[in-house]
């Protein structure tokens, strides 16, 4: 080619003509260049620049007139030496296969430089020995390559693709996940960016290790060294510190500022000899720099260190100020945690565990520090002392806690908070506990507090709450026996507390509860019949007769008396020996649940008692009788005895002792709620455990009852303390006697045993008119709705009808004022609209005109057809003007009556359903709505839990009761028609946020999650449930959600 392209047809022309004007212009060709070595950019190869790069450098050959003879020689030479450079280049790199096949646990990243390092060793050698091959190896070089290369010079003779296609497959693609990382090019990086992006507003985020190499960390020399000791000799330089930006290099010397740049200091009282600087003085005056000082940090753990160190010196300040607040202390105990910041228990390297193991001592020591100088400055504090000994846990043996506690309790007799956090203590010790020690604990607990409030203990008054208190641990005692396997000396316990607390003879009520425990133990030990067994007649008339002197002989009656069963644990002995031991325990535990005593007409004696451990005598119980002065306590006793017998009272224990009480797994038990999701949550139970139920886990054993003995207990436990009682109180007693016979029949309907069924409800009916019969309970229209209520699940709905009809009837014209008709207009409804398999003809059903008669102010009259529109109107205003006053009389005065909240829920109830029936799911929605947006200003979310779980009223029972109804209405709606499930999950997941331990809503919301496929959104909603709240309900519900679904599984994978 011509070095000049316009001369270009000079210089042909002159090659044509002749060699001598072909040797004057010779200046104007470019023998280095080769024409048609490059092809043009569309026929260029990919491979093309790979190659270059990788073959030798190119050298500039001197300008003179070569041959082209000799041209082609030079280029010849230059493609044999190409292609045996090639042919070594692939033997190295098989070479190296090998080598990293043997070498796999090293990594790519340290073997990458020798390679490199290798390879330029072997490129210099191979280009000295260029000039030694001869001309005698290109025919074999050129034959060999020939057979499987093109080379990029020789594409002007090739027609087709310039590289070759290998078609072989390789099964080692088959095996593993990626290419042998051997295959691939390996390149280093030269920095982080990339080649058109904007390094403003992008950015690439590379994987692997970084490309910027490691600071070499030189290691120091110290002073003394032989190098360093050369340049003390030498003159010192004049240090002075230079605003520097921050390194992340540690300095190699302090930086001290030049003298000229010190200002000279003032010598006062704190700096007398001038050598202090102004921060040094300020700290010695107690003082910090000036905040105009204080300097931003640049980077984001020196701001974090930063914020830390203030809110230090801000704890600091407080408790210097105020030395006496419990609250500060304990807040700067727990703000230690953030200050320490451990790491996350998947981020522990190696050697890392052991310096959080130290760490987290420090921390603890560090937290010890604290309390201890915040128990110097607040004695009294129990808060501060009891964070002391939960601290100590982690440091002290059981036998030092133990002693510590028994200090503490005796510092601090009347604190019930305290004894309880001891109580919980020891039971959880488990090098020390024995049931024995703890029964007789809680004795001591009692009698000491039963010491503090009758004044005998003079030094420590009595706090308030403290009756209540002492109930609670009362309780909290019956049920740990009850767990215990020692439910003789539970249900003895509540039996002494009946006697001591309703029958107490007139002349011990001025003595104090030692002397009046002193009187009733030869009542214990007399042989008296007692709360709940067959003559009870109580304390007071045992005194009274023994003061008139003679003994009244009970002749029990022989015609009742039937043969003991045989033992139904031996039924069949060809099972395995632990299924035969637990068929024999759970036989004992339902029928010697029952403190065994002597039968004097059959002369029996202690020694005839083959269980000793069923006999409870007077010192089991004596220490633990308290006497209970409020009619309010008092009525809770009864409450929880029936509770603690089976009996659904109604009675939810104190919030000190729910959760250690509930043990029974009836609350996960969904009852009628698939089939009838209006009625059913009037027949939950709470959970809490009773005696005579240890039966396997996963069947309903709240409804079973006891055998017969145990019915007849508590038919005599009810017959004793109904008299004690009037009014509302009784009527309460009565509901819950016939709630609990009606439970049993609710289990024959589950079990469909149909004999046992009509025997128990000939039984349940002729319990309720019999207590119907009585002229307190005339009027009482909770009887009447439980009786209807038994007559329709019985199946008798005429019956029920009547029923209905004459309660309310007999009610009168009391429109919406009274809450208990609202309720049994309510039910009414509720039972006849599950009678409905679809909406259709819901306006003209018996529900519409019973919520309609509800409104008018004339008798109630029987249905006799369609309900006019004019009365739905009608009815519609009335409930809407109703619904609004309660809502403004809720909001104006500040403790709600019980009245007006009873009011409220029972209206908005009917209302709901009234919308539901007449106008759809929406209108009903929006009323619950309307009460919602007025009612949770007064309510905080999650306040039924613990904090409210005693109390039955309130604003926040009445919006959860609310709550329930739009639910229960949302499950119905769902089933009796085509509506999505996304409302209803949405409605269960928003309302178990405000109230986490409702039994009902959380059943419901694991009942719709079951059906879906993914577990991922239920546990995620579980997860934040229980890290937001206190309440138990939330883990127990998330064990039984998981157990459910490994259920399904299991179905599915036997399928």
């Amino acid at each position: 080619m011509a070095l000049f392209p316009a001369f270009a047809s000079v210089s042909e022309a002159a090659d044509s003509g002749s060699s001598r004007k072909g040797a004057e212009l010779d200046w104007l060709s470019n023998p280095s260049f080769c024409v048609g070595t490059i092809p043009p950019p569309s026929q260029q190869p990919e491979g093309a620049p790979g190659l270059v790069s990788e073959g030798s450098p190119l050298t500039r050959s001197p300008l003179k007139s070569e041959s082209s003879d000799e041209s082609d020689s030079n280029r010849k030479l230059k493609q044999t030496s190409r292609k045996k450079e090639k042919k070594k280049k692939k033997k190295r790199k098989h070479q190296h296969h090998k080598k990293t096949k043997r070498k796999r646990g090293q990594s790519s990243s340290s073997a990458s430089e020798p390679d490199s390092d290798a390879e330029r060793d072997r490129s210099s050698r191979s280009i000295s020995k260029k000039e030694s091959e001869k001309p005698n190896h290109e025919n074999h070089a050129a034959a060999d390559t020939g057979r499987w290369c093109v080379w990029l010079e020789d594409t002007q003779a090739v027609t087709g693709e310039a590289f070759r296609t290998d078609k072989k497959p390789d099964p080692a693609n088959w095996e593993y996940k990626s290419l042998y990382r051997g295959d691939i090019a390996r390149y280093k990086r030269k920095g982080d960016s990339c080649l058109g992006i904007n390094p403003k507003k992008q950015c690439i985020s590379w994987e692997g290790a970084p490309t910027e190499k490691k600071n070499s960390h030189k290691h120091v020399e110290r002073y003394f060294t032989k190098k360093n000791v050369g340049l003390m000799s030498i003159d010192g330089v004049a240090v002075s510190s230079k605003t520097e930006p921050p390194s992340s290099e540690p300095a190699s010397f302090i930086p001290v500022k030049d003298s000229d740049d010190v200002a000279p200091s003032v010598t006062t009282w704190l700096n007398p000899l001038g050598i202090y600087d102004l921060s040094t003085t300020q700290w010695l005056q107690g003082q910090g720099p000036a905040e105009q000082e204080s300097k931003p940090p640049d980077s984001q753990p020196d701001r974090e260190n930063a914020v830390l160190k203030a809110k230090v010196e801000e704890f600091n300040r407080k408790i210097r100020e105020n030395p006496q607040d419990t609250q500060l202390w304990m807040a700067f105990v727990a703000f230690q945690d953030e200050v320490m910041r451990k790491p996350g228990l998947y981020a522990i390297d190696e050697g890392e565990q052991e310096k959080r193991k130290r760490s987290l001592k420090l921390i603890l020591e560090k937290k010890l520090a604290i309390l201890e100088r915040a128990i110097e400055s607040n004695q009294s504090s129990v808060d501060l002392k009891l964070a002391k000994l939960k601290l100590c846990m982690e440091f002290w043996e059981p036998a030092t806690l133990v002693k510590e506690w028994q200090k503490l309790i005796f510092l601090h007799p009347n604190n019930t908070a305290l004894w309880q956090k001891y109580l919980l203590f020891c039971q959880s010790q488990f090098s020390t506990f024995s049931v024995s020690k703890i029964h007789n604990l809680y004795g001591k607990c009692l009698s000491t507090l039963s010491s503090v409030k009758d004044g005998s203990i003079l030094s420590h008054p009595v706090l308030p709450g403290t009756e209540e208190a002492m109930f609670a641990l009362f309780l909290q005692q019956c049920h740990f026996l009850r767990q215990a396997g020692h439910s003789e000396k539970a249900i003895s316990l509540f039996q002494a507390m009946i006697d001591f607390t309703f029958f107490q003879p007139d002349s011990v009520k001025d003595l104090p509860t030692k002397g009046q425990v002193e009187f009733f133990e030869p009542f214990w030990d007399s042989g008296e019949p007692r709360a709940g067994e067959k003559g009870a007649r109580g304390w007071r008339a045992w005194m009274h007769q023994q003061e008139r002197g003679g003994w009244v002989v009970v002749n029990p009656d022989e015609d009742d008396e039937e043969p003991e069963e045989d033992d139904q644990e031996i039924r069949d002995k060809t099972l395995p020996r632990w299924q035969i031991w637990l068929g024999a325990e759970r036989s004992r535990d339902q029928r010697h649940w029952r403190p065994w005593r002597p039968d004097k007409s059959k002369k029996q004696t202690e020694e005839d008692c083959e269980d000793p451990e069923r006999q409870v005598l007077f010192d089991d119980v004596g220490q633990s009788l308290i006497r209970l002065s409020s009619q309010d306590l008092q009525f809770q006793l009864v409450e929880a005895f029936l509770q603690f017998l089976g009996v659904p009272s109604g009675f939810v224990p104190p919030a000190s002792c729910l959760y250690l009480a509930m043990d029974e797994n009836n609350i996960f038990d969904a009852g009628l709620s698939d089939e009838k999701p209006l009625t059913s949550s009037t027949l939950s139970f709470s959970g809490v455990g009773s005696v005579g139920r240890m039966d396997r886990l996963g069947c309903q054993r709240w409804a079973q009852g006891h055998n017969r003995e145990g019915e007849e207990f508590i038919r005599n436990v009810f017959h004793l303390v109904m008299p004690l009682f009037s009014g509302k109180e009784r009527s309460q007693l009565c509901f819950s006697w016939l709630r609990h016979e009606t439970a049993k029949v609710i289990w024959c309907l589950h079990t469909k045993n149909k004999k046992k069924l009509k025997s128990q409800g000939k039984n349940c009916k002729k319990i309720a008119k019999n207590l119907l019969k009585e002229p307190e309970n005339c009027s009482s229209l909770c009887l009447w709705k439980q009786y209807a209520h038994l007559e329709w699940l019985l199946g008798n709905t005429e019956d029920a009808r009547q029923v209905f009809d004459t309660a309310l009837s007999m009610a009168g014209a009391r429109e919406l004022k009274d809450a208990e008709l609202c309720e049994l207009s309510l039910l009414y409804a509720e039972l006849e609209v599950e009678l409905l398999s679809d909406l259709r003809g819901a306006a003209m059903s018996r529900a519409v005109h019973v919520l309609t008669r509800l409104t008018e102010r004339g008798p109630y009259g029987s249905y006799t057809g369609q309900v006019l529109a004019v009365h739905i109107l009608k009815a519609r205003k009335a409930y809407e003007h109703a619904l609004q006053d309660c809502l403004d009389d809720s909001c104006v005065s500040d403790p709600v009556p019980t009245s007006s909240v009873n009011r409220l829920v029972s209206l908005a109830k009917c209302f709901m359903l009234f919308q539901y029936l007449t106008t759809g799911i929406d209108a009903a929605v929006r009323i619950y709505e309307q009460v919602f947006a007025k009612l949770k200003g007064s309510v905080s979310p999650a306040g039924s839990g613990l904090e409210h779980s005693g109390s039955p009223h309130g604003l926040a029972s009445a919006l959860e009761a609310v709550t329930l109804m739009h639910t229960s209405l949302l499950r119905f709606h769902v089933k009796v028609s085509v509506y999505p499930l996304t409302p209803l999950r949405e409605a269960l997941s928003e309302a178990l946020k405000w109230y986490p331990g409702n039994q009902v809503l959380w059943r419901s919301y694991v009942q719709i999650q079951s059906k879906s496929h993914s577990a991922s959104k239920t546990r995620r909603f579980f997860d934040g449930i229980t890290r937001s709240t206190k309440s138990l309900e939330p883990w127990l519900f998330a064990i039984e959600a998981e157990k459910m679904r490994k259920r399904l599984v299991e179905t599915v994978q036997r399928r």
